[in-house]
């Protein structure tokens, strides 16, 4: 039979494309490089030559002198502010070439800015993205490849004014319009949308080729043939559309397809899909003036269609499963490509049957579904076994197809990997059995029928024959670094037997963990304890596994206080016994809650090891004294507060915290009200080190200033000055007064606008008293001490500060006595005593200091051994009374020397709360 026209162009259009594949442009030598790179180090010039080292800054500047064969490397990654146009040609198998100049990514147009290939011809565009549009006017032998463009309410690619051959493939695009006599442009797997306007318009264009695309219209007909594009065909493409629309001004039916009379000529379509939005029908053709609400009546009436398919809607359509748009295309079609708009390749879906042109299996649309290969799963049993024991690895893929898949197994053992075929369901892959005993890994690697692969690996463990050996490493744990919520109490374990060998898999693990607790653990755990105190503890491991075997093993675990910074905070008050609580009384513990939720900067307080009261007494109705300890069953011999009956005395206090953040506190005999206020916190991983220095006076109103009157405050400077430096956040100090006028209360604080409600000090007439203070640093460096009745001298001396150029770190203690000169005789006046028993490396230590039975006014200075006394003084030593400080004191050789002043013999008690070590 003698072809018709029609027919003719249409198979011209075919040869010429199969002929010289999208993006095989056929070079006859290798082409020469220009690039442009528009980023700031690029070293770029419009004046140069566009070499690697020194590139055009614009596309255009590369545009103007590109030759055939070129190909122009444009950087990615910065959009290029400038409207491009290209109207240089190259020649047949010598185009020239615009592509980014990198391994993944596109290059880009300013928003606006648009592409323009003008009179020109052997030219390739890849890789580019434009919201500006792009338009090829009277050009040839163009290809556009993998393209990206918008243009508002206007086509995205515009091909016009008799341009030819112009191929576009990949690309997503928001509206073509191909018209002005263009000739022999093909669409293939591209996305194109349309809104108010067809997706796909031509107009007076013959010979246009549309071959698998997925176009989806709303407000006109999808795909639009009109005026003289005769011999145009429409092959493999989807079609999705929708009949009604309120954001339309019309309701007239939209067709998926209309074909004019004018260009029905020649045209052809088949192997088409299309389908509407859910709740809409589609109205599938419009050909040549009449209208085909079904495949059968339009395959009737224009012989056109005999495989198109029609869907009740796009979700069907794009279904993975059983989609009719699943390998069932005509491979042999025009302006085919074998990669779809993703650039994966044609596969054959085992799922469905092949009813593609000749039993073909490409898919219809823009993409080809794939298998999608994810993950595989492997499970190994036994997974711990001795040496000697087969082994069996099963795998499971998570492939979409029953497709046979490859299995590798490599058993990590050096021996060869198996190589195994199977389906996607479990599988039992391999057998091995290990020869030596080991850890190893199993790596399975799962490869589906489109070579798509995926990993996994499984440890395994090759025990020995015999008896296992239980081990155990006991940590402690302490709170991170940063933000915590949940409350870690101080002295907790971990309990980590992984290192233990097994012949089989532990079924049950049992600790004792040495101090009267057990637990029973499933499998092999890592357990965790909180001991109530430091010591050394014989603690249990045993091991039983699944087949009945046991192992144990004992060791001892020392338990400790973990080295902590400082928290400083804004004082607080958490107990007032005059207002709740009642009276103390003698002999009975009673508890004090610490803030756990107290927030600090980006910490909280959950961790705290031990914390910084101050504890006052007051309204005792006898002589009596209060000690301060961690736990509830301790009767600690030391003391913290000593008091007269009727008097009111004042002491800081470092003490640990109990597992529950709780502190203890025991009256002696008697009653009395008690206030605590909570100072600051000790806490691993978290705040600031410490540096001891030898006791300085910052400030005594006896010589600058006079009396601080009642109801008054005053500043004083800290920081930057004697050594302090400018940035410490919290001063150790040792407060004095003397000379005061009437009972009263001093308190030292940072802030000058926001005085807490605690107290330091005690005041008293006739009386001189100290009580040390950790005050955090307030502005310019200073702290302000506020008197609240009477007057009274103030004496400051510093000892100490923290800081993030801080030495030490802190070490809590449960209080316990170092010395006490009752057992050797008194310290004579002007005599000096030596405390050890300090560890060797500690560089200093926090010390309650009492003096008892004082025959003259005086005071107490502590230093550390070997260096020369200062001239502060720690205590202020009563006649009759018992007075004990609070005293943080540099440490010389594990050792403290106490030397008392030359007003009267005392007996000196020397009790340890903590030390620090280099951090």
């Amino acid at each position: 039979m003698r072809p018709t026209r029609a027919t003719a162009l249409l198979t011209a259009g075919v040869v010429t494309l199969l002929g010289v594949p999208v993006g095989a442009a056929a070079a006859a030598e290798t082409p020469t490089s220009l690039y442009v790179s528009n980023h700031t180090a690029s070293n770029c010039s419009d004046a140069g030559t566009g070499t690697q080292a020194v590139p055009y800054c614009t596309i255009s500047a590369a545009a103007k002198v590109v030759e055939p064969g070129q190909t122009v490397r444009i950087k990615p990654g910065m959009p290029y502010a400038e409207a491009v146009t290209i109207d240089r040609s190259g020649e047949p198998g010598k185009p020239i070439s615009f592509v980014p100049d990198a391994q993944s990514g596109r290059v880009q147009l300013s928003t606006g800015q648009r592409l323009t290939v003008r009179g020109a011809s052997h030219v390739v565009l890849r890789d580019l993205i434009t919201l500006g549009g792009v338009h090829v006017k009277g050009s040839s032998h163009v290809e556009l490849d993998r393209i990206f463009s918008r243009d508002g309410d206007r086509n995205a690619l515009a091909v016009g004014e008799g341009s030819t051959d112009v191929r576009v493939s990949r690309s997503s695009l928001a509206g073509v319009l191909v018209d002005g006599g263009s000739r022999n442009t093909v669409l293939g797997r591209n996305g194109i949308s349309g809104s108010s306007r067809s997706a796909v318009t031509v107009v007076d264009a013959p010979g246009t080729v549309i071959t698998n695309n997925t176009l989806s219209g709303l407000c006109a007909a999808t795909l639009s043939v009109t005026g003289t594009s005769t011999a145009s065909g429409l092959f493999n493409n989807v079609f999705s559309t929708e009949n009604t629309s309120s954001a339309c001004t019309s309701a007239d039916p939209r067709n998926a397809v209309l074909v004019s009379q004018s260009a029905a000529a020649g045209t052809l379509a088949d192997y088409n899909l299309a389908s509407g939005r859910a709740g809409h029908d589609p109205v599938p053709y419009n050909w040549s003036g009449t209208t085909y609400k079904d495949a059968a009546s339009f395959r009737a009436a224009t012989g056109q269609g005999a495989h198109d398919v029609l869907t009740a809607s796009a979700e069907e359509a794009d279904s993975f499963e059983g989609s009719p748009r699943i390998d069932s295309a005509d491979a042999t079609a025009p302006g085919v490509l074998l990669t779809d708009l993703y650039g994966k390749p044609m596969v054959d879906d085992p799922l469905v049957p092949n009813t593609g042109k000749n039993g073909g299996y490409l898919d219809r649309g823009a993409e080809e579904f794939q298998d999608e290969l994810r993950q595989v799963t492997v499970t190994v049993d036994p997974a711990h076994a001795p040496v000697g024991t087969e082994v069996q690895v099963q795998a499971v893929s998570d492939s979409r197809w029953p497709t046979t898949m490859t299995y590798h197994v490599d058993f990590g053992d050096g021996t060869p990997p198996v190589e195994t075929r199977q389906g996607t369901g479990p599988h039992a892959l391999a057998k091995h059995t290990y020869g030596l005993p080991g850890d190893h890994v199993i790596k399975v690697t799962a490869v589906n029928g489109t070579g798509q692969k995926v990993s996994a690996e499984k440890p395994v463990k090759a025990t020995p024959q015999g008896p296992g050996t239980a081990a155990f490493a006991a940590t402690q744990v302490l709170p991170p670094a940063g933000d915590t919520e949940a409350h870690l109490p101080p002295l907790t374990f971990a309990f980590d037997a992984s290192a233990s060998v097994t012949t089989w898999p532990v079924a049950r693990m049992e600790v004792d963990f040495g101090e009267g607790w057990f637990q029973d653990y499933e499998g092999l755990q890592t357990a965790q304890h909180t001991y109530d105190r430091p010591g050394d503890y014989k603690a249990t491991v045993k091991l039983v596994d699944t087949k009945g075997g046991t192992s144990t093993t004992t060791r001892t675990v020392r338990v400790d206080y973990a080295p902590s910074g400082y928290v400083a905070v804004t004082p607080i008050r958490l107990r007032d016994t005059r207002t709740w609580g009642g009276t103390l009384q003698g002999g009975e513990p009673t508890v004090v809650a610490m803030p756990l939720n107290l927030r600090t900067g980006n910490s909280t307080a959950g961790g705290m090891s031990a914390v910084v009261l101050n504890v006052t007494l007051t309204g005792a109705t006898q002589d009596t004294h209060l000690s301060v300890s961690p736990t509830r069953e301790d009767r600690p011999a030391t003391s913290n507060v000593n008091v007269r009956a009727g008097g009111t005395t004042s002491n800081t206090v470092t003490v640990p915290v109990d597992k529950y953040g709780w502190v203890w506190m025991r009256l002696n005999s008697g009653q009395a009200a008690m206030i605590v206020d909570f100072m600051g916190y000790y806490q691993p991983n978290t705040g600031q080190k410490f540096s001891p220095v030898a006791p300085t006076r910052l400030a005594d109103t006896r010589t600058a200033g006079g009396a601080l009157a009642g109801g008054t405050t005053r500043p004083v400077k800290v920081a930057g000055v004697n050594g302090i430096p400018a940035d410490a956040k919290a001063v150790a100090v040792n407060l004095t007064s003397t000379a005061a006028t009437s009972d009263s209360h001093v308190i030292a604080y940072p802030d000058p606008a926001h005085r807490p409600a605690v107290s330091n000090l005690n005041p008293e007439p006739g009386k001189d008293k100290s009580n040390q203070a950790i005050v955090p640093v307030g502005p310019n460096g200073t702290i302000w001490l506020y008197n609240n009745a009477g007057s009274t001298h103030l004496i400051v001396d510093v000892v100490g500060y923290y800081g993030a150029d801080g030495k030490a770190l802190f070490t809590p203690v449960v209080p316990k006595r170092l010395a006490d000169t009752r057992t050797t005789g008194k310290l004579a006046p002007g005599a000096t005593t030596t405390v050890a028993g300090l560890p060797a490396g500690a560089l200093g230590a926090v010390l309650n200091l009492t003096a008892t039975e004082t025959t003259g006014p005086g005071f107490l200075t502590a230093y550390g051994f070997g260096s020369a006394r200062p001239e502060a003084s720690s205590l202020s030593a009563l006649p009759g009374l018992t007075v004990p400080n609070h005293v943080t004191t540099p440490v010389g050789d594990g050792k403290v020397s106490v030397s008392n002043s030359w007003g009267g013999s005392n007996h000196v008690i020397t009790d340890l709360l903590g030390y620090f070590t280099q951090g």
